[in-house]
């Protein structure tokens, strides 16, 4: 378990071998689903053991699925229930997890039985009106019972759902991925637009487990059919792309280092962080590339002395959302304005990262310009080691870990236990890193 208080002060040496960070965070969830549904037992192996996905494992033996002992290196099996899930005795809990309840929402909308999803007080605060709205034109009863209006937890009530063709007015792999879990369930096809193109985990482990799903020439529409038969296949989760872009960034700063990051996950969905950082200088080659299901290989990742700031587009945003903090370290690091916007989204995330982002960068001797959609980073020689907070969010956590390593002084993060939502073994990578 991570320590509540962590601190750390400025690399002295370089970063040299290789490590593996763990299974992927959205492909661990909809593993854990889709297994669940499956007709027979799945083998899984490098499920991410953190408190998230476990919450939604959890979920899934609540309506019936039976899963095995979970080993250390993430391996088990889950039997499904053949896409007949039982009624939950109690409350499904999601923690911290926005992904988990998001997704969970989609296959209880369309269960013939009541359900309750509940969170921790940081989950209670996050929207859910964008998932209850097209669940409920599919015909599900949802009711957002929290304190903040459309927040949970939620009450829901489900079955007989009806397809539709939905037009999804921000771009969203959660909203997506919810809507066809939703219509495995329905009568006939249900079709998601996308603005741009988001996350494909769904699409691919949907057709991993033998369902059919349309796309468009262009990917931005998604189509699959109700009443289908998922059969469970086993799978191999990559590393986490997310969790291995600390490294990334930390072995870019820190001079003298190369470092190769195994197995990492290179679903082209996810890695618009590798692009931009080539664009500030970043040297980051990919080795090996491999897998079936998902694509995977190995980051090898060298020190880079003349980094400089760049301008985000709005196309890759939604393709980079979860890295932003810790690409705000590196901008701060960087030559020059790196422009992050049209990024709202950050606000009503675990923590208001734009705000977070900007506070510590501030505290930190950074010059940073907030924005309502982003911020404009300009980068400085050096910054200076203090106390910052992490607003108990995983990834401000870690992202200022990091910024640690390029700081004067000692840097000391604050209510860090939330690292274990996602990235389990961080201190101890960090540790291995550092001495």
């Amino acid at each position: 378990m991570a320590s509540d208080t962590i601190s750390i002060s400025l690399a002295e040496h370089p970063f040299r071998g290789e490590l593996t960070v763990p299974g992927d965070k959205s492909i661990s969830h909809r593993v854990a689903i889709l297994g669940g549904l499956a007709h027979g037992t799945t083998r899984v192996h490098n499920f991410l053991c953190s408190a998230d996905c476990l919450n939604t494992l959890r979920a899934m033996q609540q309506l019936g699925a039976a899963v095995s002992p979970i080993e250390q290196s993430g391996d088990f099996s889950i039997t499904g229930t053949g896409m007949c899930p039982i009624p939950p005795s109690t409350d499904i809990d999601c923690g911290n997890s926005g992904t988990g309840m998001r997704l969970l929402a989609g296959v209880l909308g369309a269960l013939p039985f009541g359900s309750r999803l509940v969170g921790d007080e940081s989950l209670s605060r996050r929207p859910m009106r964008r998932v209850m709205t097209p669940l409920e034109q599919m015909g599900a009863c949802i009711h957002a019972c929290g304190q903040n209006p459309g927040c949970a937890p939620l009450e829901i009530t489900g079955g007989n759902l009806r397809p539709i063709h939905y037009v999804l007015p921000v771009a969203s792999a959660q909203v997506k991925s919810s809507i066809m879990l939703a219509g495995l369930f329905a009568d006939g096809e249900t079709c998601v637009e996308q603005p741009i193109v988001t996350r494909d985990h769904t699409e691919r482990l949907l057709r991993h487990f033998g369902v059919p799903c349309q796309q468009s020439e262009d990917r931005l529409s998604i189509a699959v059919h109700g009443r289908v038969h998922l059969q469970a296949r086993d799978i191999d989760v990559p590393s986490d792309f997310s969790s291995a872009a600390f490294w990334v960034v930390a072995a870019s700063l820190v001079p003298g280092s190369e470092l190769m990051l195994r197995g990492v996950g290179l679903n082209p969905t996810r890695t618009a962080l590798l692009e931009v950082l080539r664009r500030m200088g970043a040297q980051v080659e990919i080795e090996d590339l491999r897998g079936e299901c998902e694509p995977m290989g190995d980051i090898r990742v060298r020190y880079a002395p003349q980094m400089r700031g760049t301008e985000i587009l709005p196309e890759e945003i939604p393709n980079l959302i979860d890295e932003v903090p810790i690409l705000a370290v590196a901008a701060a690091c960087a030559r020059g304005d790196t422009s992050i916007r049209h990024a709202a989204e950050l606000r009503v995330k675990e923590s208001d990262r734009i705000s977070a982002v900007v506070h510590n960068l501030r505290a930190m001797g950074g010059q940073v310009r907030e924005y309502d959609d982003g911020m404009v980073i300009t980068g400085v020689p050096s910054l200076v080691g203090t106390t910052l907070d992490s607003f108990t969010d995983h990834r401000i956590a870690m992202s200022f870990l990091v910024a640690g390593m390029r700081a004067a002084g000692r840097t000391t993060l604050l209510r860090c236990g939330n690292i274990e939502t996602s990235y389990p073994g961080f201190e101890l990578h960090l540790q291995q890193l550092i001495r």
